[in-house]
């Protein structure tokens, strides 16, 4: 099907083109999100009257997504998830996800904007695209994590290997320490034990 496209849609074209696509995408999603038309004459006798609006008020919203993209890219927001020892998420996050922990944080979006570069299934920083307007997009940051302070080491650089392993080092120092304690305390009742013998063989002689 031939149409042509009343803004920028990426690997299509530019506002303007006239371009051949499949019927299902075009009367799927190009038409009904209004960002093509049908090619024929009344369309483009339509488009050649609206075009210099269209780019008026594609140029006003390409100006707000390029300030909201100069405050969201590079933002990173914590996303708490349940996962296995090993890091592996118990599901996975979502776009819905990403677009939540941004508005938390008081940035408009919508999860249609948002684009995960792959799949987020286990704990991690993972980037994640937000595409604010045709032209303009942010890239901004998941720290997905068990807990806050798990965040929050993940942020200075540790990873969930890194952390486990500090985690197994720790278990183990203080298995050491118990027994370490268990061994002394052993020691000074042997020593006690001693002693009384002694007492007692002196008090006898």
């Amino acid at each position: 099907m031939d149409i042509i496209l009343l803004e920028r849609v990426a690997k299509l074209g530019q506002m303007g083109d006239v371009v051949s696509v499949k019927q299902g995408y075009a009367r799927n999603f190009l038409l009904p999100q209004g960002k093509a038309l049908r090619v024929n004459a009344a369309n483009m006798k339509s488009f050649d009257a609206q075009k210099a609006q269209l780019e008026v008020q594609n140029l006003e919203t390409k100006k707000e997504a390029d300030a909201m993209a100069a405050k969201l890219d590079g933002e990173t927001f914590i996303v708490i998830r349940s996962a296995s020892d090993g890091g592996n998420l118990y599901g996975s996050v979502t776009t819905r996800d990403a677009a939540e922990s941004a508005i938390e944080a008081g940035f408009i979006v919508d999860r249609k904007q948002v684009v995960l570069i792959d799949p987020i299934k286990v704990l991690g920083i993972h980037n994640v695209i937000v595409k604010l307007h045709p032209e303009v997009e942010a890239t901004i940051q998941l720290n997905v994590a068990r807990s806050a302070e798990e965040a929050q080491l993940q942020a200075a650089g540790k990873s969930v290997a890194e952390l486990a392993a500090e985690e197994e080092a720790a278990a183990e120092f203080e298995i050491q320490e118990l027994f370490d304690d268990l061994g002394a305390a052993g020691l000074d009742d042997f020593e006690g034990d001693e002693t009384a013998s002694t007492a007692e063989a002196s008090a006898e002689d």
